[in-house]
């Protein structure tokens, strides 16, 4: 259908308004971002975590606001579709020349599933496919190949490759060429990137850096650096992000700079594409990054990093509305490139959570049950709101990160028949099983990791070793945050391929300040050997001196966790701990190993 020209006004108009929103929203979220300098600068780290949820929650109220405004002026014709064909055309134009035109796009689609509460994906009134463009040219799935321009030291550029990678960059990168030595190179980036406080001693963080980088590229090797034009901002920290360019290929380039006493220094050099990945990992908070061009950054960082799929990338620099989208449209075309089923993941099953999996894909999908079966008290409202509170607290490298998505729709022949079984008792409310299709109204997709006790069951003893005492450590760093897991059973953490520790099942989980950790009474012979528990404990309490009892670690495994962990069996570490937060104190979590640390 065409309109005619006393009609075209009407979605053109929508179109602007629609755009106006989008706007609005980029400009509110750039002001947050650009806060970052100075809270780094003042070591305002409260003010940061403040900036850092306050834009977390831009996206979805600007949504709704667009969407109130919108429907209410287009009044009875709001849910024409050939009405918002013409309004997608419209606005298609208007974004075309943008930076952040993918963003735009998203922000668009966001308005129009809203409207329609669009089951799977409706290309009537949504962008899709190519149209978006990242996804697209980089491809999601880290086993794929990449464009020849996108090298590793294992794998040299030829001069044109190494040409072409240089211009694809120049609007997001600084290009820094070696003219003397690599100290002089470093020291003319650090100024570049000075702050206002200045740092505390130039010079001899140039040198330091230098002989990381010469330690990894021969002195004679290192031809330039190329540095990310923005600031990436976390937390205490701020990072500078590039690659070492040399005559045997690229190496990726982190700068971790902290303010401990009102002056920067640099406190770390990553050049290890798995430190690096760390940094960027799914389980830690997003960035604060300012650029204008969101895909093109993107496509740097993935440069870098080329086993980190998209969808994360953009995720970590605060667009994770847009990195959810590539997540969706890599999850279709891996369906469309593969014909393994959906299966019941491995583990034990979770009272809360049916969690399914393919075996060709690295994600998890979890679906809240119909009822929990005892002891499980919590409701399903309750779920979805501890799962809200992972998406705005700062993960610490602890928590997995998950996408929420809503009315998606699969094959039915894509399901194996105890999976299918499962969802049609256990979840009704949620599953709708129809003849050759199954639609899903609700759930989360997590990264797949190797859940704990299962790697402790399975890995060698130094293995099992290493894991069982960063589990410890994932505790404390949760801790320290002013996270208690609620739930410590090893089935509820899993081990990342960078043989980190994670937590993902939020059911149990709550803020550490709203714990009461209690000692555990003294018992008669009577009492300790009677079947019923022979105090009160509240809904808040807890007793560490029982954890010991839920490790499900014996022999060896459970001396080494208690030699280098004992104190966590302990209610004065967490009193410590609850202390250290009601203070108002920011601890101090590094995204990177104690040894890489240049000053202890």
């Amino acid at each position: 259908m065409s309109w005619s020209a006393e009609e075209r006004p009407l979605p053109e108009a929508a179109a602007v308004r629609i755009r106006g929103g989008f706007l609005d929203h980029g400009a509110e979220f750039r002001r947050l971002t650009l806060q970052a300098r100075a809270r780094f600068e003042q070591r305002d780290w409260i003010g940061g975590r403040r900036d850092a949820v306050a834009r977390l929650g831009l996206y979805r109220s600007a949504v709704g606001a667009v969407v109130d405004a919108v429907q209410a002026w287009l009044g009875p014709r709001a849910h024409d579709r050939s009405l918002w064909r013409a309004i997608r055309a419209d606005y298609a134009r208007l974004v075309a020349e943008r930076h952040d035109a993918e963003i735009a796009r998203t922000f668009f689609n966001s308005v129009t599933r809203h409207v329609f509460s669009t089951v799977g994906v409706d290309p009537e009134v949504e962008f899709g496919g190519r149209e978006f463009g990242t996804g697209e040219m980089l491809g999601m799935a880290s086993a794929r190949s990449l464009p020849d321009e996108m090298t590793s030291l294992a794998t040299p550029a030829t001069p044109m490759q190494e040409t072409r990678a240089s211009t694809a960059f120049d609007s997001v990168v600084q290009t820094f060429v070696r003219q003397r030595s690599i100290q002089d190179l470093v020291r003319e980036i650090l100024q570049r990137y000075r702050f206002g406080v200045g740092y505390e001693d130039l010079e001899r963080d140039a040198q330091l850096v230098a002989r990381e980088i010469e330690s990894y590229a021969p002195r004679v090797g290192v031809r330039a650096i190329e540095v990310a034009q923005p600031v990436f901002y976390r937390n205490k920290a701020a990072y500078l992000v590039g690659r070492v360019r040399s005559y045997e290929g690229n190496l990726p380039l982190v700068l971790a700079l902290l303010n401990p006493e009102g002056r920067v220094r640099v406190d770390a050099v990553l050049l290890a594409e798995h430190e690096v990945s760390v940094v960027f990992s799914y389980t830690r908070s997003h960035f604060l990054v300012a650029t204008e061009r969101p895909g093109t950054l993107v496509r740097f960082l993935r440069a870098l990093m080329p086993h980190k799929p998209v969808d994360e990338l953009f995720t970590a620099i605060g667009y994770s509305k847009h990195g959810k989208t590539e997540l969706f449209r890599a999850l279709r075309r891996h369906l469309e490139s593969s014909d393994d089923q959906f299966e019941l993941a491995r583990g034990a099953r979770g009272m809360v959570m049916i969690v399914f999996t393919m075996p060709s894909y690295d994600i998890v999908f979890k679906i809240i049950r119909d009822r929990f079966l005892p002891p499980k008290t919590t409701t399903r409202r309750q779920v979805m709101e501890k799962y809200h509170l992972v998406f705005q607290h700062d993960r610490a490298g602890r928590l997995v990160d998950a996408q929420e998505f809503e009315h998606l729709a699969f094959g039915r022949s894509r399901f194996t028949p105890e999976l299918l079984r499962e969802l049609q008792e256990q979840a009704r409310d949620t599953v709708e099983v129809e003849d050759d299709r199954v639609v899903i109204h609700h759930l989360y997709t997590e990264r797949r990791v190797t859940p704990l006790d299962l790697y402790l069951r399975e890995a060698r003893a130094a293995d099992a070793v290493e894991a069982v005492l960063d589990y410890g450590e994932a505790l404390r760093e949760l801790a320290a945050n002013n996270i208690f897991p609620g739930d410590l059973l090893l089935k509820n953490f899993g081990v990342t391929r960078n043989r980190r520790v994670v937590f993902y099942d939020y059911d149990e989980l709550c803020l550490l300040t709203d714990c009461n950790f209690r000692h555990l009474p003294p018992a008669s012979d009577e009492e300790e050997w009677a079947g019923e528990p022979w105090f009160y404990a509240g809904d808040n309490d807890v007793f560490p001196e029982e954890f010991g009892h839920f490790l499900e670690i014996r022999g060896a495994l459970r001396d080494a966790f208690t030699a280098v962990h004992g104190d966590l069996l302990t209610v004065s570490f967490w009193d410590s701990m609850q202390a250290a937060q009601r203070e108002g104190q920011i601890l101090d979590l590094f995204p990177y190993p104690r040894e890489r640390r240049l000053h202890g």
